[in-house]
């Protein structure tokens, strides 16, 4: 009895032999919520090890979504791909007649992707069938966002549209002079996107009305973050702004040394956003006083992404990067045979990431071997430690009856 009761007390105190990750999180759209925070939740990915990759074939720039265990990313090859978020077998893929730049939004078990062939798509997220599709004037690169029924996205015709999650009708457009390849952030009943006519708008997200804009005389195709009653920027003169997000006024502003087209993350008072300087900054999200920098060997087109103290972000020199968020200091790289334009989305301890290598990766922690080892170890113990006592109890068992 008191060997039992030592095998399994002894057995319980002992780590499980199998790798459990933590529940997801899900990353459902662009920038991981409507605010664009693109802040995670959970554990970081403290070392890279590569899950899984999924080769599509076409050139990816689409940022992955991630909703329910399930993988949602755009290729230039015009498919829309889900994926089992553990294992990368593909479940369904879906054909438009344009490349897909976007990534994808997922709610209420549909998603919702535009594409280079002018359209808007709504797709089961289970079967990928196409639900509906509305047609814009041009080409749509930019992630749509949902809020309250209603698919928030831009298009190459210069305007901005708010369609019926349910159909696809039109509820509202709003016109700029250029075309629009930021992506729409929607906080409070506001609506705030970029234009490269040179301006951030924040409309009206019932009506569609201007409520102000900010003008910079740049093109614009950052896709702004408003965080704390802030909208965060970034333009194509360098410059990353703060925002009033109440009237549009600048709070600040920050001068890179080349084109901004990342969209910012802002976790803990600290704006990270990439640079075609090859740098990822880190802002005081306040004043907008550099706290460090990080240099790659490419340009930064990928946005941040930000989970528990480490800052995920590709560059063209096919990496993908992890980041102490505190103090810029590498905490990883992985290498893929390609650019990485496309924005990370962690979720469960897991990295995903495009590249234009054509592949989907999914890097995580590696698996530690020393709590198995550990467990085999003292089984085996505790079997010779039962098998000495039995044999002893067996041997004084024959002398009595002998």
């Amino acid at each position: 009895m008191f060997i039992a009761i030592l095998f399994l007390s002894t057995f319980s105190a002992v780590p499980s032999m199998a790798t459990t990750q933590q529940a997801s999180a899900d990353w459902p759209m662009f920038r991981a919520d409507p605010s664009h925070s693109g802040v995670g939740t959970g554990s970081p990915v403290v070392t890279a090890k590569l899950l899984w990759n999924h080769t599509i074939g076409g050139q990816i720039y689409s940022s992955p979504a991630v909703m329910r265990d399930v993988v949602y990313i755009g290729s230039l090859n015009g498919n829309i791909y889900a994926l089992k978020a553990n294992s990368g077998e593909e479940l369904w893929n879906y054909a438009t007649s344009g490349q897909v730049y976007s990534c994808p939004a997922v709610a209420s078990g549909v998603v919702y992707v535009g594409s280079a062939d002018g359209k808007v798509y709504a797709l089961n997220a289970t079967s990928g069938s196409k639900l509906w599709s509305f047609t814009t004037g041009d080409q749509v690169d930019c992630s749509p966002a949902v809020v309250n029924g209603v698919v928030y996205v831009g298009s190459y015709d210069n305007n901005v549209y708010a369609l019926n999650v349910t159909d696809g009708a039109r509820l509202w457009t709003y016109g700029t002079s250029a075309p629009i390849w930021s992506s729409p952030a929607v906080v409070a009943g506001v609506v705030y996107i970029g234009s490269t006519d040179g301006n951030t708008y924040a409309l009206n997200a019932s009506s569609g009305t201007k409520l102000w804009n900010y003008t910079n005389g740049y093109p614009t195709e950052s896709s702004p973050t408003i965080i704390g009653g802030f909208v965060y920027t970034g333009y194509d003169n360098g410059s990353v702004y703060a925002l009033d997000a109440t009237n549009g006024s600048q709070v600040w502003g920050f001068a890179a040394r080349n084109i901004i087209k990342s969209s910012p993350a802002v976790a803990g008072g600290v704006v990270y956003i990439g640079s075609l300087d090859h740098n990822i900054y880190a802002l005081n999200a306040t004043n907008g006083a550099k706290l460090w920098n990080y240099t790659t060997d490419g340009t930064v087109y990928s946005s941040a992404a930000v989970v528990d103290g480490a800052v995920y972000v590709g560059s063209e020199d096919g990496n993908i990067y992890s980041l102490n968020a505190t103090s810029g200091a590498k905490l990883w790289s992985y290498g893929t045979n390609g650019f990485v334009e496309s924005s990370p989305a962690v979720v469960g301890g897991v990295v995903y990431v495009g590249s234009l290598d054509g592949n989907i990766y999914a890097l995580t922690n590696p698996v530690k071997s020393s709590n198995s080892s550990f467990v085999i170890i003292l089984i085996v113990v505790i079997i010779v430690i039962v098998a000495s006592v039995a044999t002893v109890v067996i041997l004084k068992t024959r002398q009595r009856t002998n």
